[in-house]
């Protein structure tokens, strides 16, 4: 008899993230690791390294974003397409005290 093993590092919560996955105990969404994993080229040390984590909890990350790739991917698109807007309609530029 096979006895399934669960790895509870991972957590959803629509109070939380809005509602994306994200490690327990963090701020870290799943989609923070896989952007960082794919646009920055950081390997498992790299990642646990860059965001205060365990390697547990890294590879916990990674494996539920290739479970749910397409949903996490689709959020990471509507988060570039959010931070290009912003960049092009220059939010945060005009009459800003960091620039007097």
């Amino acid at each position: 008899m096979n006895t399934v093993q669960t790895i509870n590092l991972i957590a959803t919560n629509p109070d939380i993230r809005n509602g994306r996955a994200y490690i327990l105990g963090t701020t870290v969404t799943v989609a923070d690791i896989a952007l960082t994993k794919h646009y920055h080229g950081q390997d498992a040390d790299g990642l646990a390294e860059w965001y205060g984590l365990t390697l547990p909890q890294v590879y916990a990350a990674l494996a539920y974003y290739y479970e749910h790739k397409e949903v996490i991917d689709q959020q990471i698109r509507t988060q570039i397409h959010r931070a290009e807007a912003l960049k092009e309609q220059r939010v945060g530029s005009q009459r800003s005290l960091l620039s007097r």
